[in-house]
């Protein structure tokens, strides 16, 4: 029969692996007896296997064994719920809880009318119970490309600022259960948890945007740089821009576009406030300035002269707020949520700044499964490395991936959501204990979630876990420790980067593009600064449009992006004089999963300030 096996792989083009021939054959053999396959049926499963892994070569190989007895395990699977879908098979689960003597009830499979949902409990059940058996050992980096990768938490980059601290730089983290039960007996202090702002409440209403919404909001944000820039002293109260004068005036509004398209030095124009200029638009001429990094939406500060009432031809651009005339010292305690403890007046310093966090964003699974096994080896690598907070930014369950877009699975959204990331977190918070908290911050990209933005946190009930785990709004802020944390999961790094206009200074240094692009999120003190919006991004200015708004800049700022992975330290301001500049800590951890591979994640130790710091970009 191992013959026939061998003719029938070399009759549809296959070849064996030489030196593993004898053995690839003799478990070939075995599964056609223990699935009751002959030669040809056994080829013909290879086949979908070797199409749907995408397999290059047209050799047979051993280590590509154990995927394919994955692979006749899930046929033999389908078959048996199609005929008898009220039917329960043993697997290894139900043997270790009858030889450990386990109440599992609450997992038992009651008999009745066959669901979805059943058959969903059956394939959580088989798809559980196969990886509790491959999760030792060699074969399990046989059963997906993701588990097929051979370096496992790689230091892509670091910042290591502390003396002394523990060591991240490892080539390889190994897991070693001894030391993970030390560690986590050990007693820590549990961190502090203070949500900022008012963003969207789960449920809200959206879709009900009116012109007079977006006019409010876009004249807000021009009357407060406006007011910050004549409170700072050093600028006259702005006047009308389209007023033909011979003499210099200084004026503020909006960056805009005459045109559809990108913008250009030829078509740049300025939209100045309703109470100056009625909101009217005036061309503007920037061939006297040596710099300028400009954006549709950027409100800025402009002086220059008007002679003829058509075109303002510019001498000095204020891109940014004065920082010295926002902070959020005064900021009403009510818009300050405590979490698990008393909310504590804004003029009580904190003794000490330091927090530990993991940080990573979303997709959370490879496009080539609905396993998750990226994130499974982020909470196992958080459950050794224990820090005081775990945030997780979206999409968790990524509209983007293969299956979720073409509705091919057999769950609803809302079912993978709950057993898939919040059954894994529930487990990891029970297993740290009290002192840990996960945080977690919606996408425009969750299919589960509604699609809007700004965006309401996710309706999560946990009351067991709920001082553990924390669901924010989109753009979130929140303070850990005293440590003042913004973030936002819409890629408005990758857009500001596709409408932006540069001109650089013939004898200045080159400018890093990051850190400027991240600098325009701040400098605006908005956490999406961008109009018009991109396509992709539903902005609802109805709804909380003061949760974009950023009243002071934060220690930390958390940007996930599909561009390159970064960590950047930001000096802002300083620009103006009497200015001292601001430092803040500018994050974009990556994507957790890059297609059928592992991405990256962040993590940090911060001590009070950037030169207090050590921080990590881990390839998983």
């Amino acid at each position: 029969m191992e013959e026939e096996i061998k003719a029938q792989f070399n009759k549809s083009g296959f070849t064996l692996e030489q030196e593993e021939e004898e053995e690839i054959l003799k478990k070939c053999l075995t599964f056609c007896i223990n699935y009751n396959l002959n030669p040809s049926d056994l080829v013909s499963s290879w086949e979908v296997y070797y199409l749907n892994r995408q397999i290059n070569e047209s050799t047979v190989q051993n280590a590509e064994m154990d995927g394919l007895f994955m692979h006749l395990q899930n046929q033999q699977k389908e078959a048996l719920i199609k005929d008898e879908p009220g039917l329960h098979i043993y697997s290894s689960r139900d043997v270790d809880m009858i030889l450990n003597d386990e109440d599992d009830s609450a997992k038992e499979v009651i008999p009745g009318t066959p669901t979805d949902k059943r058959q969903s409990l059956y394939s959580e059940q088989f798809d559980s119970a196969f990886k509790e058996n491959h999760s030792t050992g060699k074969p399990s980096k046989l059963v997906t490309p993701f588990g097929k990768r051979t370096n496992k938490f790689v230091v892509k980059f670091s910042i290591n600022n502390i003396p002394n601290a523990e060591n991240v730089n490892t080539e390889h983290d190994h897991e070693n259960p001894e030391d993970d039960i030390i560690k986590r007996v050990q007693p820590r202090k549990r961190c502090s948890l203070i949500v900022l702002g008012s963003g969207p409440k789960p449920g809200c209403r959206f879709m009900y945007d009116r012109i007079e919404d977006k006019f409010n909001a876009l004249e807000k944000r021009i009357k407060k740089h406006a007011n910050a820039l004549v409170t700072h002293g050093l600028f006259e109260e702005p006047m009308d821009p389209t007023v033909a004068s011979q003499r210099s005036i200084f004026a503020v509004g909006m960056i805009c576009c005459d045109g559809e398209g990108h913008l250009n030095e030829k078509s740049i124009l300025l939209q100045s406030s309703a109470e100056h200029s009625g909101g009217q638009r005036v061309r503007l001429d920037l061939h006297k300035l040596s710099q300028f990094y400009l954006f549709p939406g950027q409100v800025v500060g402009i002086e220059g002269q008007n002679p003829s009432g058509h075109c303002m031809i510019a001498s000095k651009l204020i891109d940014s707020i004065p920082f010295s005339v926002t902070a959020d010292k005064n900021l009403h305690p009510a818009k300050k949520v405590a979490l698990g403890q008393q909310i504590q007046s804004a003029d009580v310093p904190y003794t000490q700044k330091e927090i530990s966090m993991i940080i990573a964003s979303g997709p959370f699974t490879t496009i080539d499964n609905l396993l998750f096994e990226p994130l499974t080896e982020l909470l196992a690598y958080a459950s050794r490395k224990l820090p005081l907070l775990l945030v997780m930014l979206g999409p968790f369950i990524d509209s983007e991936h293969p299956e979720i877009k073409k509705g091919t699975t057999d769950r609803s959204f809302d079912e993978i959501f709950r057993l898939e990331i919040l059954q894994r977190l529930q487990d990891h918070a029970e297993y740290m204990g009290s002192d840990s908290r996960v945080i977690l911050v919606p996408s425009i990209r969750d299919a589960n979630h509604e699609l809007v933005f700004p965006q309401p946190a996710f309706d999560i009930d946990l009351p067991d876990l709920k001082y553990q785990i924390t669901s924010l709004s989109n753009p979130g802020n929140f303070e850990a420790n005293g440590v003042k944390v913004g973030c936002c999961t819409v890629d408005v790094i990758k857009q500001l980067g596709g409408e932006e206009i540069a001109r650089n200074s013939a004898d200045g240094a080159p400018s890093d593009r990051i850190s400027r692009l991240a600098s325009h999120i701040l400098n605006q003190r908005s956490f999406y600064p961008l109009y018009p919006p991109a396509e992709i991004v539903p902005l609802d200015f109805s709804l909380a449009p003061e949760a974009l708004d950023i009243s002071s800049i934060p220690d930390i700022l958390i940007i996930p992006s599909d561009m390159k992975y970064f960590i950047k330290v930001l000096s802002l301001g300083g620009k103006i004089e009497g200015e001292e500049p601001v430092k803040c800590i500018c994050i974009n951890p990556g994507r957790l999963a890059k297609g059928e591979g592992g991405g990256t994640f962040i993590e940090l130790n911060y001590q009070g300030s950037h030169e207090m710091m050590n921080a990590s970009i881990i390839g998983i």
